[in-house]
Parts: C-alpha cells; sequence; structure tokens
C-alpha cells in the first residue's frame, strides 16, 4: 500500500515538473522578462495548481504591442544596484565640460571594482606621507657650533661648576644634542601593494559614485567619479570651470586627471580655482584622490591607468 501511494506520488511530482518546463518554455519566447511562483497541492495523487503569478517589469519601449498600453507603466524603470569588490566590468556615461552626451566607458573590474581595504590604504598613505618629507633639517653638534675651544676658568678654587668648553649644550649658542640630522624619512611598501592602493582608491570612488546615482541627470551630476571624452575647454576663461563644478552637487574639491601633459587652457582656467587641482595620469595617487571629494577622469587617462595597472612589475 505504501508503495504504491509513493509510487503515485512520484508520477504527480513528473506531471509538475513537466508542466513547469512546459511554462518555462513559453515564457522564453517572449521578449520580456518574467518570473512565476506556482504552488500546489496532491491529494490522492491528482496534482492541481492553486494560483500562478506573474510579476512583469514592462515599459512603452519594452512592448511591441502585445500588452494593452494602459497597463504598461509610464515611469521609468529603477534597475537594482550591483554589489561592489567582485572584479566585474562595468559601464559608465561620458560626457565633456558643456555636459553633452558622447555614450558610455566599461571600466576594467579588476582596476574599479576591487574590494575596499583601510588597512592598504592607510599603509600607501603613510609611505607617500614619509617619501615627500624633505628631510633637510639639521642640528649643530659640539664639533660645529661656532667658539673658542679654550678652557672657560681653572678647575678648581672658583667655586663654580668645573667646565671644559663655552661650546657645551647647558650654555647659550652651544651645541645641540641628539638634534636632527639629514636623513630619508621614506618607508618601504611593495610596488604590489602601492598598485593595490591606487586600485582601492579608484575602486571607492567608482563605488561612491555608483552609490548616489540611478540615472543620469544631464543638468545635475551626482557622481563621484566622472570619466570625460576629453578635459578641453573651450578657452582659458575661469567661468568654464566654475559653471560645470556649479552643476556638480555636493563638490568641494575637484581633481582633473587627463591622460598626458595639461593643455593651457585647462591649466590657464583653473589655477585661479583653489578647489580643482589638474594631474596626469602618470601623477595620480592614492592621497590626491582622497584630497579630493570627486574625481574627473579623461577617456584617455583611464585607458593609460588601465594599462599600467595591468603591466607586469619589475622584480
Amino acid at each position: 500500500m505504501a508503495a504504491s501511494i509513493s509510487r503515485k506520488v512520484l508520477r504527480s511530482f513528473g506531471s509538475l515538473s513537466a508542466l513547469a518546463r512546459a511554462d518555462s518554455q513559453n515564457l522564453t519566447n517572449h521578449p520580456f522578462r518574467a518570473s512565476h511562483e506556482s504552488s500546489s497541492f496532491i491529494k490522492g495523487g491528482v496534482s492541481s495548481f492553486v494560483h500562478r503569478r506573474f510579476s512583469m517589469i514592462l515599459t512603452p519601449e519594452s512592448s511591441d504591442g502585445a500588452f494593452p498600453s494602459d497597463l504598461l507603466s509610464a515611469k521609468p524603470v529603477v534597475p537594482p544596484q550591483r554589489e561592489f569588490g567582485l572584479y566585474k566590468d562595468f559601464e559608465v556615461p561620458l560626457t565633456n565640460f558643456l555636459l553633452e552626451k558622447k555614450g558610455f566607458m566599461s571600466l576594467a573590474g579588476d582596476v574599479f571594482d576591487v574590494p575596499i581595504r583601510k588597512d592598504i590604504i592607510h599603509r600607501v598613505v603613510r609611505w607617500q606621507l614619509a617619501k615627500r618629507q624633505q628631510g633637510t633639517h639639521s642640528t649643530k653638534t659640539i664639533s660645529e657650533v661656532s667658539g673658542t675651544g679654550r678652557k672657560p676658568y681653572r678647575q678648581k678654587g672658583t667655586g663654580r661648576a668645573r667646565h671644559g668648553t663655552l661650546r657645551g649644550p647647558q650654555f647659550r649658542g652651544g651645541a645641540t644634542m641628539h638634534g636632527p640630522k639629514p636623513r630619508s624619512h621614506a618607508i618601504k611598501v611593495n610596488k604590489k601593494v602601492r598598485r593595490l592602493g591606487l586600485k582601492i582608491a579608484l575602486s571607492a570612488r567608482a563605488a561612491e559614485g555608483k552609490a548616489s546615482y540611478i540615472f543620469l541627470f544631464w543638468h545635475m551630476l551626482l557622481y563621484i567619479l566622472l570619466i570625460f571624452e576629453d578635459l578641453e575647454v573651450p578657452s582659458h576663461k575661469t567661468k568654464n570651470i566654475v559653471n560645470c563644478v556649479n552643476q556638480m552637487e555636493n563638490t568641494k574639491k575637484l581633481l582633473l586627471v587627463d591622460g598626458g601633459p595639461i593643455n593651457d587652457n585647462l591649466k590657464l582656467a583653473t589655477q585661479n580655482l583653489h578647489y580643482v587641482n589638474v594631474l596626469p595620469s602618470i601623477g595620480l595617487n592614492v592621497y590626491s584622490i582622497l584630497l579630493h571629494d570627486t574625481l574627473v577622469m579623461s577617456r584617455d587617462a583611464v585607458n593609460r591607468i588601465v594599462e599600467r595597472m595591468h603591466t607586469p612589475i619589475n622584480r
């Protein structure tokens, strides 16, 4: 008896799977995405569907006349935000200083989608700040300070403390003991770690920019990382840069990164703005990225940086 019941149950499940396969084949023929949920109950070896619900996202652009227009949504569909740190390539829109649509550009996931590690950023920033110290500080020892070498007074009989020179550290104008001398403050950080730090900084700016927008509103930019077709400005007037920065929301410090040498118009247009700095792609570094809240890169700069990140490290 139990064996016959189990065979009936298995046959009923087989019929359910066949129905599901048939439904899936029918759904693949439609030009839209659809997901269905089905629930069934089995009683006496007979299976029946209780309900089947379809959840669809349709817009007037995606329909081909198969559905009534009153059932279609006129609002823009909001795509889900993607997860970061998965080394996946993604696309960002291209624009310029005139905020014109220039298409899209794909960013390499192994450069702009790296998991964030604060410890690596800390090590690279410490290395940068330590290496840029000049280390020219210097104090004079007792042999370098100016003064006579004779004994100031006799050893005994004066009631005063005994001294052999007036150039000692206890006298005014004397030497400085254990003072700083010219030296290098640089610390060692491996090239692999330095390269990873730059990738993490770029990924952090890309992730912040992705989190702050879903659609691109061309009248107001909401990105933290912006990719321009080029950094060509119409003239050397400062107002060209000021007008562009005013349309960027919550931008206090802006970093412009170009691929090659900076053109003269861009230099003249930004030199009077204390909150705008310009760098070539070869000079892009972690500390400068963290110092500015908005990063603008040209297409050439992105290509050169990706090429540099993919170049094998010389050992």
